[in-house]
């Protein structure tokens, strides 16, 4: 495909490396030539200096023969201004993000009224994702699938675990349960395992069940934590605000710990439910005053990573049952290096949500891509994809079928029905099913077969 970018900050600068990797013909945008330069050196795209917003540098773009504009400079006003005019000049898809709370209402309209074809907010993606988190804490990090029938969820295999040592085929007949160990990240190195994989100590398995399968697996390991309830949040930015208006409305109770007064005022005017307290976050006194130790819950949402990263170990420390950190720069792995587990990145949140978009308009036959995340530190992928009635290997039995290595059939969703395939088990017309794979860019349903 052509593709268009405007605005090469974090997300796009994400977009970039991921779609050129992809093998797609990129043009960046952005008005800074530093930024234009270095893109230009590290990634195999061209690089236009100037403002998105310009007739004149989208048709230097090639914005008329691209198949897709994709907008995610910091101001969302100018991100739906690049669509509109790229609408106009015959780009036949675009993306904006928009990232104000004030126009979250009005997305729908945007996208029916302005033509745009798909609008992405980072910040309001990463609080549903810690959102997730905090209402399985068991887990490190969890995905959802299917409208929510099939989840995956992230564990860490820790001293004493009695999985140490085991066959991953043996969980099912030991536990009486149902699920598929279909990821295992076993230090920087991500493996699709089989049946006769042993799961060692230090492992973080990615699992694969319904919700209340998951519940089962994780009481028999006794790894169960119940639904947390008081929850501290340190800052007040667009991720904390939308994360709080989430739990306020499930009934948790909400402290927000925000430095800057104005902004902790205006908090407290939009979320009447929730505790505002004006101070910093980084101050060991004001985070015993609040009851850190007494939470069930602490989520560093500051603006510098490394603050984060302090404030959520000393939350450790505190025996705080559950501990999420924001990270915009520093990578999942050397934070989970220092002991922090569930690390969430709204850049990655929003580059998954485009790329799922893409592949998606990349082929559009019925068995294009619905879903995508990318797991085990952005090493493998997880697809949700859908069989529809013209697809050549229905009714096909999965002994039958040559896969690709390094790739899983994770589930099939029949009817609210969840498969786990074996060799006499095979695709339906209207099925869900479930990828998980280290190969990358897989595209459609028919990407699988080797």
């Amino acid at each position: 495909m052509n593709i268009v970018i405007v605005g090469n900050g974090k997300v796009g600068r994400n977009l970039t490396k991921q779609l050129a990797e992809e093998g797609h013909n990129v043009v960046v945008i952005d008005k800074d030539p530093r930024i234009v330069e270095a893109v230009v050196n590290d990634y195999d795209v061209m690089g236009i200096c100037g403002n998105g917003a310009c007739y004149d540098i989208q048709m230097q773009a090639g914005t008329d023969k691209a198949d897709l504009l994709i907008s995610v400079t910091q101001t969302d006003e100018l991100n739906i201004l690049c669509c509109l005019l790229a609408k106009k000049i015959g780009v036949g898809h675009s993306i904006a993000r928009v990232r104000t709370p004030e126009y979250s209402k009005q997305l729908d309209f945007m996208r029916t009224g302005f033509g745009i074809s798909m609008l992405v907010n980072p910040e309001y993606e990463a609080a549903n994702e810690i959102a997730r988190i905090l209402r399985f804490p068991s887990a490190i990090k969890i995905e959802s699938f299917a409208n929510g029938r099939v989840e995956m969820a992230e564990i860490g295999i820790g001293e004493g675990n009695e999985l140490i040592g085991k066959p991953v085929h043996i969980i099912h007949e030991k536990y009486n349960v149902h699920v598929l160990v279909c990821a295992v990240k076993r230090g920087d190195e991500a493996i699709i395992p089989n049946g006769d994989f042993i799961i060692k100590k230090g492992d973080r398995i990615n699992v694969t069940a319904s919700r209340p399968e998951l519940v089962s697996f994780m009481k028999k390991l006794g790894l169960y934590r119940s639904r947390t309830r008081r929850v501290i949040i340190a800052g007040g930015g667009k991720v904390g605000y939308y994360l709080a208006r989430q739990l306020m409305d499930s009934g948790y109770k909400v402290k927000i710990i925000e430095k800057d007064e104005e902004r902790a005022l205006e908090l407290s005017e939009r979320l009447p439910k929730t505790d505002i307290i004006c101070g910093d976050a980084t101050e060991q006194e004001l985070l015993t005053e609040q009851g850190l130790s007494e939470q069930d819950a602490f989520v560093a949402l500051m603006g510098h990573d490394e603050e984060n990263a302090i404030i959520s170990m000393y939350a450790s420390s505190k025996n705080v049952g559950k501990v999420v950190t924001k990270a915009n720069r520093i990578s999942t792995h050397v934070l989970n290096t220092i002991g922090l587990e569930s690390v969430i990145s709204a850049k990655d949140l929003a580059t998954d949500l485009i790329l799922s978009y893409v592949r998606a308009r990349h082929n559009s036959q019925g068995t294009a891509v619905r879903t995508l995340y990318r797991i085990v530190d952005n090493h493998a992928e997880a697809l949700e994809f859908g069989v529809p009635n013209d697809f050549e290997y229905v009714g096909v039995k999965f002994r039958d079928l040559k896969l690709k290595n390094n790739l899983i059939i994770a589930c099939i969703i029949r009817r609210n029905k969840i498969i786990f395939p074996r060799g006499d088990d095979c695709m339906e017309t209207g099925d869900t099913v479930i990828v998980v794979t280290t190969l990358g860019c897989l595209r459609t349903l028919n990407d699988i077969i080797a």
